[in-house]
């Protein structure tokens, strides 16, 4: 199918793509002078042969190959007291609070219904434990919410076997439960209102010389926000125009990862998608009060700058962690597990209680508000998982085969495609004003702690988990800390 053709079958899309800009325009809270950004990118490439990585180069406008470009839902900006302020030194109170009752009024308008996750706590805990099991001396990091978002699009471009597993894996029945559940899942974490910022972007490149099925690309387009772009596969400039695009969405933070990114000549589709998110702790940490402490590695003592605050706030247990989480100004929490002595991070991962409470965010019984001395190292985590195998272990096996392989709902001018390479690759770093994190999956295919007292001192000076969780609860990245910084 050629690229007119493909704007016929999509007709009635709306191709005004969010600008970023926009987002950050005018009647906005200012910009912080930090703040923690989280962008995480997928990328699936669907071919006939093997995907090759290298290349570069300064990137195209991707808007150049665009057949359609997904258009973002309005949200009701925050209001920047500062555009208040009249000339005789007052602010107009009035209209600010209108402007904020307009704002409050779309937020709660955009919440979803109670239980809209509900099925995928198995995923989560399963994935979690899967690809955070690695060596206990090494750090681990992996993005559950963008890889779930990576299999429902999956799901949509296969059927027979090949979706079935994925649907069992994330708890459905059918692709359009599924489907539902994934827009949910993208409504209650986009934010773009100028305070809080959390960007979810798709995107599908095509082959010119390759016939898709129209309906599929309506799918993707009308529920995942998914931009399409179609061109010569294996071309410099195209291969351009897709770096170009994960630059944009991700405000240039994964240029590193992503600026040698190339599709091979027989690649016959990929689909990105993205997730940034911006933020700043609710409370930030005293820059004074950090200080050098030592972190009992399990390779060695290592010497670390430590983050320190004394403040009331919920301490939390089990009977073989302990808890506490670190809330951000644009909603949700970094929580924080720490094993009792003599038990590892990944030994929580296996541990059906630990997982209950992160489940639980935060109702959890063992709970007390009470002085906590924290002590947190600054850390800098980052890791590269290969998802191939822990995909295939989680149950999802027939993509990788191309004799099982299907599809189908993607195209049928090309028969044996089957995904040869899965990767992510996920960074946190943490200081004393917020969180900064980002992450890349790539799947490219081939034709009891004791009760505590009125004040407790919660030290992380030994291996750690930790999940940063959405407002509902939904974990955008986790990982164990075993040598900080």
């Amino acid at each position: 199918m050629k690229r007119e053709d493909l704007y016929e079958s999509m007709e009635g899309i709306d191709e005004e793509i969010l600008a970023r800009s926009e987002a950050r325009g005018k009647g906005r809270r200012p910009s912080p002078r930090w703040v923690g950004v989280i962008a995480a990118v997928l990328v699936v490439a669907i071919l006939g042969v093997t995907l090759l990585w290298p290349g570069g180069g300064a990137p195209l406008t991707a808007s150049a190959y665009a057949v359609a470009e997904a258009a973002y839902p309005a949200m009701a900006p925050y209001p920047n007291e500062d555009d208040y302020l009249q000339a005789d030194g007052t602010y107009d109170d009035e209209a600010f609070s209108a402007a904020y009752d307009a704002w409050r009024t779309d937020q709660q308008a955009r919440q979803q219904p109670e239980g809209y996750a509900a099925g995928l706590e198995t995923f989560w805990q399963q994935s979690m434990k899967q690809f955070l099991a690695g060596s206990q001396e090494e750090n681990q990091v992996y993005s559950p919410v963008n890889l779930y978002l990576a299999l429902a699009m999956l799901a949509e471009v296969t059927d027979g076997a090949s979706r079935q597993q994925i649907l069992d894996l994330l708890g459905q029945d059918t692709v359009e439960a599924l489907r539902a559940q994934a827009q949910a899942v993208w409504q209650a974490n986009y934010c773009a209102d100028g305070a809080n910022t959390c960007i979810l972007a798709n995107s599908l490149w095509l082959n010119q010389d390759v016939t898709f099925v129209p309906e599929t690309m309506q799918t993707l387009t009308q529920n995942y926000y998914a931009s399409t772009y179609q061109g010569e596969m294996g071309s410099a400039d195209f291969d351009k125009a897709l770096q170009n695009w994960l630059s944009t969405q991700t405000g240039g933070l994964l240029d590193d990862q992503t600026q040698d990114l190339t599709l091979d000549a027989n690649t016959v589709l990929a689909l990105a998608s993205t997730i940034s998110f911006q933020s700043k702790w609710s409370r930030e940490f005293s820059p004074d009060a950090t200080a050098p402490q030592t972190f009992h590695s399990p390779a060695g003592d290592v010497t670390c700058d430590f983050l320190h605050s004394s403040r009331q706030s919920t301490y939390y247990w089990g009977e073989h962690f302990s808890a506490v989480g670190l809330y951000l100004a644009a909603g949700g929490i970094l929580w924080l597990l720490l094993p009792d002595e003599g038990l590892t991070p990944q030994d929580l991962l296996a541990d059906d209680q630990a997982m209950d409470f992160l489940r639980s965010n935060g109702n959890w019984t063992n709970q007390k508000y009470l002085m906590v001395n924290l002590s947190l190292p600054k850390f800098d985590v980052a890791g590269n998982l290969d998802l191939q195998d822990g995909l295939q272990e989680l149950g999802i096996t027939d993509v990788f085969d191309s004799t099982v392989s299907d599809f189908s709902p993607m195209t049928t001018q090309t028969q044996g495609i089957f995904l040869s390479q899965a990767q992510q690759g996920v960074r946190v770093a943490i200081d004393e004003e917020g969180v900064t994190a980002a992450a890349y999956t790539v799947i490219a295919g081939e034709t009891s702690a004791a009760p505590p007292e009125e004040e407790v001192d919660f030290v992380l000076d030994r291996p750690f988990l930790f999940v940063l969780a959405s407002d509902d609860g939904l974990p955008l990245f986790a990982g164990t800390v075993a040598q900080p910084g």
